[in-house]
């Protein structure tokens, strides 16, 4: 199960990366991992990210870190407030580094560095405002 490929306190650590992302920022992220993939792991990123209600933020800026984990899929799918401000190649460099990390075995690492510059980018852009609420979970979502 996908569940299992964190251990509680790589789960801990991820969970903390998001919350320390979004400590200082209005932006919101959310992380799902599942085993496989059917069809495009980005419409699949897209669909989960309207499943998630993700697409319902106040500003729009809500991040999806998305990974098929046994057909070695992974996606970062970002709304369009978000996407309107980001750099070029944003997204590409995240994933790269991320990818990386995987590829040396280490997921929650990868994962929690690649929450980490997406909220720098979410910080300089969406900074937090007095009246920022969480609007989402910060808790890893799973599917099969």
């Amino acid at each position: 199960m996908a569940k299992d490929s964190l251990t509680e306190q790589e789960r801990k650590a991820v969970i903390a990366a998001i919350e320390d992302a979004e400590m200082a920022t209005s932006g919101e992220i959310r992380v799902h991992l599942e085993n496989h993939c059917k069809g495009d792991h980005m419409d699949r990123a897209a669909e989960l990210f309207s499943m998630l209600k993700m697409h319902k933020t106040e500003l729009r800026n809500g991040v999806l870190f998305y990974l098929a984990l046994k057909d070695h899929k992974f996606a970062i799918l970002g709304d369009k407030g978000i996407n309107e401000k980001v750099p070029e190649h944003f997204w590409e460099d995240i994933r790269d580094h991320m990818r990386g990390l995987f590829k040396e075995g280490k997921l929650a690492q990868g994962l929690s560095e690649g929450i980490r510059m997406a909220g720098e980018q979410l910080k300089a852009h969406f900074p937090y405002q007095k009246n920022d609420r969480n609007e989402l979970s910060d808790d890893i979502s799973f599917g099969q």
